[in-house]
């Protein structure tokens, strides 16, 4: 028996002359071309059969001429030839680009991500050192113009907290500030009632999402702060002076009584550092894997923690070392002493490489902005002052406190916070152009007990403070830097993305050696000092090692080397390089006499038959 087909399978589908009539509609960037059929379309064919038939064939019988191998017409290149009339580049669809090309960028956008200064011209060397130069700055060149383009995906703006009709920002309370902002903001603001443990030290790590608090009674805790999920809590049964995280969330320093301790985040204590005894502040540089710490005894110390092994001990020889901060710029560590003064150290030098007298008592507090442009110092003198870093080390501006800061910390934009006594104050700025004002309050906070320590969170508008009531987290708008870079500290880095920026950052350390006061400085050659080793080489081994050796003439074959010719060769190229010294000085001298020549027109004198 026949069946009757499916409809889905051999018999074609019937189509409404309703569908069949309508037109495609044309696009704005297509041309208006009318089609010669009604199912003509302007994409490529499918059917290579139907393309074949449709061709004209050509006649079976017909001769065809070959073309001469050598041709009239002079042969051009392919890269040298152009097209007089060229066609607009198309789709496969047969549309045309309304916008061809890479995206423009405006060119102060693309100064700002450029490093290299062009207005230096490169000095006169070898050509392939010249070659390179070219090459690197075509490279930074196109760095800075894909940095400039990508800036479009920065969709977070900073912004301040702005007063109506001249309202004083200092008066708006942290109640205040959580009504106004959204949930997610709002639930940054708590508070941790620990009052049996305190006063409490705190720090945030580098990615901005987790938080350590050791207090003075043995209370050691780290979480991730964002979502309230608890790390690790443990009692160490001794005071805690100072904690920080190391590299990573994963290591944390603990600066307790006796000596200093490393534990992980499940709270296990790792090591155990006898070396760094009494130590009553801790510093860690991230980008050359060093612990420092500062002790009672009056010694900075440098721990690598790469290798577990101590850098350099240095002695201050100003008696207990409280007053410690790092420069975030260049990693030189920054020490405030009893007498009012301020000694930046490095491990490569026994000696402070600067000393600054900041106070006319005691230096209670110490901290440098990002940029490493502005240093503030509080002293016992109830004195406020900010310090310009680059070359000067002068105050630019000053003020007076009705009582003294004892922390003080910077943010990533440029906001300076106070903790005296139980009160907060925080002072705004322009930005990271210029170093805050001090003229008026931009917020202040009342705490439940005195201030103890201090941190402002990288990436988010939080202040952790903590004090002897426990731990609070302030919101202060415009305090961070909105947009964060993933491949160096990203909050929402996974277990494995973090190993692997372990490893990343091993590889690049930078070593300890390299700490100083300018780094730019590295980059450049120091003539002086290499002269100097020069000299004491040549003295030390009695002749000079890269003194020009003299010529000797490669021996050759079939009596060409016989004596008369080696003597012959030797003397061609001497006198070459005599010729060569003979032309240099008359050189010279040609161009000390045409300095020496009189203007034209000018009276001839008696004494111009001595000039020589």
């Amino acid at each position: 028996m026949e069946r009757a087909p499916k409809p889905g399978k051999d018999v074609p589908p019937k189509k409404d002359k309703r569908q069949a009539k309508r037109k495609k509609p044309r696009r704005y960037w297509e041309e208006d071309t009318a089609p010669t059929t009604d199912r003509a379309c302007p994409g490529p064919p499918r059917n290579k059969k139907r393309n074949q038939e449709l061709r004209p064939q050509k006649p079976k019988n017909t001769h065809i001429l070959k073309k001469p191998r050598i041709s009239k017409k002079p042969q051009v290149p392919k890269k040298l030839r152009k097209r007089t009339n060229p066609e607009p580049e198309r789709n496969l669809s047969g549309a045309q680009d309304p916008f061809p090309g890479p995206a423009p960028v405006p060119v102060e956008v693309v100064q700002k991500f450029c490093r290299i200064d062009k207005s230096k011209k490169i000095p006169h060397s070898k050509s392939k050192t010249r070659n390179r130069l070219e090459v690197a700055e075509a490279e930074e060149e196109e760095t800075s113009v894909k940095a400039a383009r990508s800036e479009l995906l920065l969709a977070e703006e900073p912004g301040f907290l702005e007063g109506e009709n001249g309202e004083d920002t200092a008066k708006i309370l942290q109640a205040d500030i959580v009504e106004a902002v959204d949930i997610a903001s709002a639930a940054k603001h708590f508070d941790l009632n620990l009052r049996q443990f305190g006063p409490y030290r705190l720090n945030y790590s580098r990615t901005g999402r987790h938080l350590a608090f050791g207090g003075s009674r043995g209370h050691v805790a780290a979480l991730d702060w964002v979502t309230k999920r608890l790390m690790c809590e443990i009692n160490v049964m001794e005071a805690v002076r100072d904690i920080r995280f190391l590299h990573s969330e994963a290591l944390l320093a603990v600066a307790q009584n006796r000596w200093l301790h490393i534990y992980d985040n499940q709270g296990i204590e790792l090591h155990c550092i006898r070396r760094c005894d009494r130590v009553t502040r801790l510093e860690f540089l991230p980008f050359h894997f060093l612990l420092a710490t500062a002790s009672e005894t009056g010694f900075l110390t440098y721990l690598d923690v790469s290798v577990g092994k101590i850098v350099a001990a240095l002695n201050a020889r100003a008696g207990r070392l409280g007053v410690m901060t790092q420069n975030p710029y260049n990693a030189v560590i920054h020490l405030g002493h009893s007498n009012g003064t301020v000694s930046l150290w490095s491990p490569a030098m026994k000696e402070p490489l600067a000393k600054i007298l900041c106070h006319r008592g005691g230096v209670r507090a110490v901290t440098v902005d990002s940029t490493g442009t502005y240093m503030a110092t509080s002293g016992l003198d109830h004195q406020l002052k900010i310090f310009d870093l680059r070359g000067t080390f002068q105050p630019l501006s000053a003020r007076t406190l009705p009582q003294g800061a004892g922390h003080l910390a910077f943010s990533q934009r440029g906001l300076l916070v106070a903790g005296m006594g139980d009160v907060v104050n925080i002072w705004a700025g322009q930005g990271q152009a210029g170093p805050p004002s001090l003229e008026q309050l931009y917020l202040t906070h009342r705490l439940s007990g005195p201030v103890h320590g201090l941190q402002f969170c990288p990436f988010e508008d939080v202040l952790g403070v903590g004090h002897s009531g426990g731990v609070t987290s302030m919101l202060v708008p415009g305090a961070a830097e909105p947009n964060f870079d993933g491949l160096d500290s990203n909050p929402y880095r996974s277990r494995k993305q973090r190993q692997e920026w372990e490893v990343k950052a091993l590889l690049e350390k930078v070593p300890a050696e390299l700490i100083c006061l300018d780094p730019r400085a590295l980059a450049e050659v120091d003539v002086i000092s290499l002269e100097q080793e020069k000299k004491e080489r040549i003295e030390r081994l009695g002749y000079d090692p890269e003194a020009k050796t003299p010529f000797q003439p490669k021996p050759k074959q079939k009596g060409r080397s016989s004596t008369a010719s080696l003597v012959k060769r030797k003397r061609k190229v001497m006198d070459e390089e005599h010729r060569e010294k003979v032309r240099q000085s008359f050189e010279q001298q040609k161009q000390h006499k045409q300095k020496k020549t009189k203007p034209f027109g000018a009276w001839p004198s008696a004494l111009d038959r001595f000039v020589r």
